[in-house]
């Protein structure tokens, strides 16, 4: 062992202290980093299944992933869609904990495809929110293991229903349940245009009970009553096939988007319509949720 001088010992005992300090206060959910995945995304345009930039959006998911540690698992298939069979992926950030059982943060990464949108909420947002939450959870001590999943698909390719959209989410839903792996999935938590400025969520009615309940309770702890509200909506999200298969799910959606919902699927959803404080809010939500649906036991 080499001794150290009095100089250098301080020197990096200040050092280490400095470095502490900085995780602590990193770790926390940022709005403007997340803002800043949203400006990234949108600059590369719409981004639709089979298009150059849904393309460069799954290089940017799966890199950003990689550049906080995790590994990365990319989930090819074929879905059917009324325009024909388009090549989709999922793509999921695995972050281990001291169980094998499982918590999933998911929502989707694609848009609609219509010239002039670029979906900085609807579709941007969901994925800054997730990026956000595996860089924060990656420096924590997980209980439980958690999978944060961009869902390819979701929007219609023309119209929305039981052949036309939701695509990443069922294709997920029954490879799980195909494979044993939903028996242990825990809760599964979506998140969906939650980068409004006027952030308003409702409880969503395809949801289960009891973990809306929960998140709204710790919503009202945090003091964010006034964003998350007792009125009702439904939603048919990625959250729906989940639940069908009787997994614990939850949409965390804002479906006020603008006057009106004016803004939503319109050339109008831009970044200059979010707020950095509203992921904080949904983040902080997250993170409390996920703490404490972990078993006793584990904790």
């Amino acid at each position: 062992m080499r001794r150290l001088g009095l100089g250098l010992l301080l020197a990096l005992l200040v050092s280490g202290s400095a470095l502490s300090a900085g995780r602590q206060a990193d770790d926390r959910v940022s709005g403007e980093r997340a803002m800043g995945h949203v400006r990234r995304l949108v600059k590369l345009g719409g981004r639709p299944p089979g298009s150059d930039a849904h393309r460069r959006t799954q290089r940017y998911i799966a890199e950003q992933l990689h550049w906080v540690g995790l590994d990365v698992d990319e989930v090819d298939f074929v879905a059917r869609t009324p325009r024909g069979s388009l090549a989709m992926k999922n793509i999921i950030g695995l972050i281990p904990g001291r169980s094998d059982d499982i918590i999933v943060l998911a929502g989707h990464y694609d848009t609609l495809a219509t010239d002039g949108f670029v979906g900085a909420n609807d579709g941007g947002s969901s994925v800054a929110l997730l990026l956000e939450l595996a860089r924060v959870l990656r420096q924590r001590e997980n209980p439980l293991t958690v999978w944060v999943v961009f869902f390819d698909g979701e929007e219609a390719a023309e119209r929305f229903g039981p052949g036309d959209g939701l695509h990443g989410s069922r294709y997920q839903a029954f490879a799980w349940q195909r494979d044993g792996v939903l028996e242990r999935v825990r809760a599964v938590i979506v998140v969906d245009m939650i980068g409004d400025k006027d952030l308003t969520l409702r409880r969503e009615t395809n949801s289960t009970a009891w973990l809306t309940d929960l998140v709204w309770a710790v919503a009202r702890e945090k003091g964010y009553g006034t964003h998350f509200l007792d009125e009702e909506i439904a939603v048919l999200d990625d959250h729906v096939a989940f639940a069908q298969a009787g997994v614990p799910a939850i949409d965390l959606i804002d479906f006020d988007y603008g006057p009106g919902n004016r803004y939503w699927h319109t050339s109008a959803d831009k970044p200059d319509k979010l707020h950095p404080r509203s992921f904080e809010i949904v983040g902080e939500v997250i993170l409390e949720t996920v703490k404490r649906l972990t078993p006793p036991a584990t904790r």
